[in-house]
């Protein structure tokens, strides 16, 4: 019997199908065992982060009032040349036959009551002084400073570091307005100006900027 023996090309060519046919059976066995991999429900992932990112929200920088007590009330206007006579005639103290004008406004209730930081500070000083009494001064940085007058207690010292809402001391009294009885006097400057606190609470300090 005589062998025949294949030309150079065929032969190539049988090895070539033979190759394909087997690297395609692979491809298929690996195709059917690999895990079929779906496409990401965005809906589910803007979810996930949405919750675990939640926006900051700069609370801190809204003035809040120097105290929580909600019975307590002013006592003592701000005095402003602009305003009615009723009004400016409650923001004139009198101390010693001389009328002085309020530079501040006095808060009381029928007792005492906590006195808290209107934004996060740096406490510049804690003095007493004849006419005020104890008093706590308050860089609130941006040009804004606070003066926590007539307190009858002091619960922070120079130098520390105080946030929004935070116990100063409680409300007292001075010499200046006893007729007040325990109350407390606030003080707000900005920019180098005392202003009427009355219309500067809830008010976010990035509005300040523009004026």
């Amino acid at each position: 019997m005589t062998k025949r023996k294949l030309k150079k090309p065929v032969a190539y060519v049988l090895y070539g199908l033979v190759f394909v046919a087997v690297f395609g059976a692979i491809f298929s066995i690996e195709s059917a065992t690999a895990p079929q991999l779906q496409e990401p429900d965005m809906e589910y992932v803007s979810k996930i982060i949405l919750e675990d990112n939640e926006p900051v929200v700069a609370i801190n920088n809204v003035i809040k009032r120097p105290y929580t007590d909600e019975n307590v009330k002013i006592l003592k206007d701000y005095y402003d040349y602009k305003d009615e006579a009723a009004s400016q005639e409650n923001s004139i103290i009198y101390y010693e036959d001389t009328y002085l004008q309020s530079s501040g406004i006095s808060y009381g209730c029928d007792g005492s009551f906590d006195v808290v930081s209107i934004l996060d500070g740096t406490v510049s000083s804690v003095s007493e002084n004849d006419l005020l009494g104890n008093i706590v001064e308050i860089d609130h940085g941006n040009g804004i400073i606070g003066y926590y007058q007539s307190l009858s207690q002091v619960d922070v010292k120079s130098g520390d570091t105080v946030v929004q809402g935070q116990k100063l001391g409680k409300s007292g009294f001075s010499n200046i307005a006893k007729n007040l009885n325990d109350h407390l006097n606030f003080e707000l400057s900005i920019k180098g100006k005392l202003v009427n606190p009355e219309d500067y609470y809830d008010r976010n300090i990035s509005d300040l900027e523009e004026q």
